[in-house]
């Protein structure tokens, strides 16, 4: 009974459709298979279902079934059916229509084969390949199709499965490059070192840091998807920055130095007499940094700001610069 229980799940197992998984069609884009799996995998994330074991199973599924259709050639030998959901080689894909092809177009079965017939049955090399499906993790020998043994495919030992995670970083840390420590769904951690200049959706690979192989192939690889979180005070477009920057109505008027922050912490910024609201001061080479490497400009946007308690003295002012010295801006139409 054990032995046929192990038998189901390992059908179960080659069953699994990766885009099932994900919930989407076989046609669908690689953006909306990104996208969808984005979603699902911050909805299972262990980070977020501590101590929910479903979460983190399905987290894997999910993690499992986009390393499969989000890779461009892995996706393409998935539906020849070179490798299956797990990623493992089938064999030779079995070409035709199926999952099998014909021993012949004919129909005729041939002398010997008792796989082929008029019912349109399949070569012997390919039921035996089919068999060594579910032979994968059972010893050399075990049983009908044992072929490759565990973890062995047709050209040799199967690597273990890429694990692929999220990482979320602040902008100065995706600027500045910094380490963070990841969790694994599978237990224990690893540190990755964030490169200098990382931008939104850049892949770093671990190499042989995803799971172990089932026999004597290498690990899997771990493929950590970066993304950076929106700033408070920074807008990024392309390598440039773009921030507003208070200032008060003395500073304006007489111009100062006030201090501004940069991602490379605060600088002081020169502010030029008669300054008006919404005027732009350039740093350059304070902004992001793009994908050759060059760093972008950070944009400062003045704004003339009032004291939330009313002063007397600017208040007097006011008044009597209205009544002696009328004023009126020019509005641009």
């Amino acid at each position: 009974m054990a032995g046929r229980h192990d038998r189901q799940s390992l059908i179960k197992t080659v069953a699994q459709d990766p885009y099932t998984t994900l919930g989407v069609s076989r046609s669908a884009s690689a953006d909306e298979i990104r996208k969808a799996y984005r979603k699902m995998a911050k909805q299972f994330h262990p980070d977020t279902n501590q101590g929910d074991k479903a979460a983190e199973d399905r987290f894997k599924m999910v993690s499992a079934a986009f390393d499969i259709v989000g890779d461009v050639e892995k996706r393409k030998r998935f539906d020849r059916g070179e490798i299956d959901a797990d990623g493992r080689e089938t064999g030779r894909g079995f070409g035709g229509e199926g999952p099998f092809r014909r021993a012949n177009p004919g129909g005729a079965r041939r002398p010997g084969d008792p796989f082929a017939g008029d019912a349109g049955g399949f070569e012997a090399a390919d039921f035996e390949d089919f068999l060594n499906i579910f032979n994968k993790g059972r010893g050399p020998g075990s049983g009908p199709g044992a072929g490759f043994g565990a973890g062995f495919g047709p050209r040799g030992p199967v690597k273990g499965e890429d694990i692929r995670l999220r990482l979320t970083l602040d902008l100065e840390d995706a600027i500045r490059g910094t380490s963070k420590r990841v969790l694994l769904p599978s237990g224990g951690a690893v540190d990755v070192t964030i490169p200098k200049g990382s931008r939104e959706g850049q892949v770093l690979k671990l190499k042989g840091k995803g799971e172990p192989a089932r026999g004597p192939g290498p690990a899997g690889d771990l493929l950590i998807e970066l993304a950076i979180r929106a700033h408070p005070t920074y807008r990024s477009e392309g390598a440039d920055l773009h921030m507003d920057v208070p200032i008060s109505v003395p500073d304006a008027l007489l111009g100062a130095k006030v201090d501004a922050p940069t991602p490379d912490g605060a600088v002081s910024l020169t502010v030029p007499p008669g300054a008006n609201s919404g005027q732009v001061l350039r740093l350059k080479g304070r902004g992001g940094i793009d994908e050759h490497g060059q760093r972008g400009d950070l944009f400062a946007r003045l704004i003339i700001t009032l004291p939330e308690t009313p002063d007397e003295t600017l208040l007097a002012f006011a008044r009597e610069w209205r009544e002696k010295r009328p004023y009126q801006p020019k509005r641009k139409v």
